[in-house]
C-alpha cells in the first residue's frame, strides 16, 4: 500500500543549501521506501488510490535526526521504568558500576522510546554492553559510528557531553538530521509541529506558497524543540503524538 504524507512545509535535505524546500509538499511511500517527494497536488493526482496523512497546515516533515549523545544516554544514564514513580526523564550516570545486562536492556528499550518521539531514527555509538546493542539493532534505528564520525558540530556537541534525548535542544536542524528524503532512498523521516524559524535556511525567501509561515530571527531551521508530530521508520509509523 502506498502512503501520502502531507505537510506544509518538506525539507528534503536541510544540511544542503541547493536542497529546494517544498511548501504544500508530500512524500510517497511504498513498504521502506521513498516512492516520490515533490509538491502535494501533483503526487496526489499522481497516486489517487495512496492512503493519505495530512500532519496539518503548520507541520514541517525533515529526515529523521540522529542523536550524537547514544552512547552516554544509553550505557551511562539510566532510564526509569514508569512503575517506579520517580520520573521519566534520564537518571544521569544511573547505570555507571551496574553489571546487569537485563536492567541495560531494559534502561536502554525505554530510551530508544522516547528518542523516537523526538524525531530520531539514527543513534551513535559505539555500544560496548551486548543487551544495548541487542536493544538498538531490536529498534530499528540506525547505528552510527561514534560522535566524532556523525558530524563537525554534532561532534562537538557530543564531546561537550550535552547528551540530550532531544537533539533539536542543542544542535540546529542543519546539523541534526540523518540522511536525506529522496526517492529510492530508506522512508526514515519526522514530523514536527509548529512554525519552524526560517531566516537561515537559503532557497526559502523564493518558494511560493510560503506567505503563512513566520520568519524568525534565529541561526537556522530549528522546528520547536520539545517533540515531533510524528516518526517514520523504515516506512513505519513508529510514534505519533497523542
Amino acid at each position: 500500500m502506498l502512503t501520502l504524507h502531507r505537510a506544509a512545509l518538506v525539507l528534503p535535505d536541510p544540511a544542503d543549501p541547493t536542497a529546494p524546500p517544498i511548501a504544500d509538499g508530500a512524500v510517497v511511500v511504498r513498504g521502506e521506501l521513498v516512492e516520490a517527494v515533490g509538491p502535494y497536488g501533483e503526487l496526489a493526482a499522481a497516486h489517487p488510490s495512496a492512503r493519505v496523512r495530512d500532519w496539518g497546515t503548520a507541520a514541517v516533515l525533515t529526515p529523521g535526526l540522529r542523536n550524537p549523545w547514544g552512547q552516554r544516554l544509553l550505557e551511562r544514564d539510566y532510564h526509569p521504568d514508569p512503575r517506579e514513580e520517580i520520573g521519566v526523564e534520564p537518571v544521569v550516570d544511573g547505570l555507571v558500576g551496574c553489571t546487569d545486562e537485563t536492567r541495560y536492556g531494559a534502561s536502554a528499550r525505554r530510551g530508544l522510546q522516547r528518542m523516537l518521539g523526538f524525531g530520531v531514527t539514527a543513534v551513535a555509538g559505539p555500544f560496548e554492553r551486548a543487551a544495548v546493542r541487542t536493544a538498538v539493532a531490536r529498534s530499528g534505528l540506525a547505528a552510527l559510528p561514534g560522535a566524532s564520525d556523525a558530524g563537525a558540530g554534532a561532534g562537538a556537541g557530543a564531546a561537550a557531553g550535552a547528551g540530550s534525548l532531544d537533539p533539536l535542544a542543542v544542535l540546529p536542524l542543519p546539523l541534526a538530521v540523518h540522511g536525506r528524503v529522496a526517492a529510492g532512498g530508506r522512508a526514515d523521516f519526522a514530523v514536527f509541529p509548529g512554525l519552524p524559524v526560517l531566516s537561515g535556511l537559503s532557497g526559502l525567501s523564493g518558494v511560493s506558497g510560503l506567505s503563512g509561515l513566520a520568519v524568525g530571527g534565529g541561526d537556522g531551521v530549528l522546528p520547536a524543540a520539545g517533540g515531533c508530530l510524528a516518526t517514520v521508520l523504515g516506512g513505519r509509523l513508529v510514534y505519533r503524538r497523542r
